[in-house]
């Protein structure tokens, strides 16, 4: 008779999961002042930005008054956004002297573009793409 060999399993021990990696010391990002975006504008972020550019920076009564006289047609929903935000400053900090507003941060990113199709000659079809902007506008004061 042979001997038959009995093959022991080794249970294996698990490891512990890895430590996550250590990020450097970065001192944290500052709070937001008061802040609002506006998301969905049916405007293409180019035709957007060249208004945005000749606020930013501005305070926020002369960039109300300069929109208010611009014929472009982004000038609209650009300063009922700053009005929303001078709003939420009134609204969340209390006393704030609104006319110590300044225009912070204006940016201007691409948002999802709605494609249509344009029927052209000989059965061919053009792709339209209609551009959307979404705009966000932070305060903060003039000393700062």
């Amino acid at each position: 008779m042979a001997e038959t060999e009995i093959k022991k399993t080794v249970k294996r021990e698990r490891r512990a999961p890895p430590l996550p990696r250590s990020r450097p010391n970065r001192p944290a990002p500052p709070a937001p002042g008061p802040h609002a975006s506006l998301r969905f504008l049916r405007l293409a972020p180019r035709k957007v930005r060249l208004v945005a550019d000749t606020i930013r920076g501005m305070p926020v009564g002369a960039a109300l008054a300069d929109l208010k006289f611009r014929p472009q047609s982004a000038a609209k929903p650009l300063a009922k956004l700053l009005r929303s935000a001078v709003a939420n400053a009134e609204g969340k900090g209390g006393r704030v002297d609104v006319d110590a507003l300044v225009v912070k941060t204006l940016t201007v990113d691409q948002g999802p573009k709605m494609r249509r199709f344009m029927p052209r000659a000989m059965g061919r079809a053009f792709k339209i793409e209609k551009k959307t902007s979404h705009v966000y506008v932070e305060l903060g004061t003039a000393g700062r």
